[in-house]
């Protein structure tokens, strides 16, 4: 077995080939590892994320394009905002993280705000974990860290994450802070766009878990992040704390199902590769190479979802119709089977979904005989 060493430059020059001849890995952040978490069972995505594919680039040269991602507008508006909430080295930010999670802790008057600037996504890494160190060790002061770099591995591979910021309290324990342009309308958001923060933070908190273990004594990570929102319809701050036990459970859980990325690139055919310079037909059939598991839910959170819709439908798979409507029909797994199944055509009738399903047909019959009399 060659050393591991031999075994990562070996992966990482494999990814490089799939991506193309110099093109560019595209860093896996939080909100696609969460929408990746979400969707275990899912091989394409998982290797496309892993090999860094740039797959709105891809969804556009495959006649698929993608509706998914923010508009500019917000991008700009989160930007303001956030660079709002940390101004003054952050003073406001602290006041909130003082005032929602720590209010037993002394005021955070003057804080240490690290310079974390390194060279590359490791370099990053190397100076985030140092400084999280130097902050945990010294007791009695608030730290803010800007935009630290941390890391989690992901199917075997690394993948780099950016969180808005993380706070060190006086004890030494870590707070991930999210900062989203959302608005807080009497003290609540959105509920959806609250759950998907939420999620995305978990996944900041499982990375801090791990640098944290590293670390003697180890310092505790909250499972109480801090959200901070414009209030109202204004643009002043307001936060929330959000409990993100249960999605980190979940989230940690669904990340150790990932089929690891070496097992799914070793097998694919030799000569596979997604660059989107690739004529149409070859680039689809590379990405029809590797397994994909579509449900509705993609929409909202793959930027392939569109393609992978299409081949659904076109194939008659049932899970075009959504997760919990796939796992009512068992073993069956197409349209046509399902409607088979339904008229007493094909399927065992002991098994309880083709016995619901000729009820309903009966019952549906029933119901149209009656109407037409």
């Amino acid at each position: 077995m060659p050393p591991p060493r031999t075994r990562g430059t070996a992966l990482r020059q494999r990814l490089a080939e799939l991506r193309g001849p110099g093109t560019p890995a595209k860093a896996l952040d939080a909100r696609a590892l969460a929408a990746l978490a979400a969707n275990p069972g899912c091989e394409r995505r998982a290797i496309l994320d892993g090999a860094g594919v740039d797959k709105a680039t891809l969804a556009d040269a495959l006649g698929s394009p993608s509706a998914f991602g923010q508009s500019q507008f917000a991008l700009t508006r989160g930007n303001a905002f956030e660079a709002k909430v940390k101004k003054d080295g952050g003073a406001e930010l602290l006041r909130l993280v003082h005032e929602r999670l720590d209010p037993g802790a002394a005021p955070p008057a003057a804080a240490a705000v690290p310079d974390l600037s390194a060279i590359g996504p490791e370099g990053r890494t190397a100076r985030t974990a140092l400084a999280l160190r130097e902050a945990t060790a010294a007791a009695g002061t608030w730290t803010l860290l800007d935009h630290p770099m941390i890391a989690l591995e992901v199917a075997g591979s690394p993948a780099f994450l950016e969180p808005d910021a993380v706070v060190v309290h006086p004890d030494g324990s870590w707070t991930v802070v999210e900062i989203k342009s959302f608005p807080m309308l009497d003290g609540a958001a959105d509920p959806a766009k609250v759950g998907a923060a939420a999620r995305q933070s978990a996944v900041y908190v499982l990375a801090l878990e791990e640098i944290a273990a590293r670390l003697d004594p180890a310092p505790r990570v909250h499972h109480r992040v801090l959200l901070v929102c414009p209030k109202d319809f204004s643009n002043l701050p307001t936060a929330s704390a959000v409990d993100v036990r249960k999605q980190r459970a979940v989230t940690r859980r669904q990340l150790a199902r990932l089929t690891r990325v070496q097992d799914i690139a070793d097998a694919l055919p030799e000569g596979v590769c997604f660059s989107p310079e690739l004529p149409a037909e070859q680039l689809t059939a590379a990405v029809e190479a590797v397994p994909a598991v579509y449900a509705p839910e993609c929409l909202a959170a793959c930027e392939l979802a569109f393609h992978c819709r299409a081949r659904a439908r076109t194939a008659g798979a049932v899970t075009s119709l959504g997760r919990s409507v796939r796992a009512d029909l068992g073993g069956l797994t197409t349209v046509e089977d399902v409607l088979a199944a339904a008229r007493g055509e094909s399927g065992d009738p002991r098994d309880p979904a083709v016995a619901a399903l000729r009820r309903a047909a009966e019952l549906r019959a029933e119901a149209l005989g009656t109407m037409c009399r």
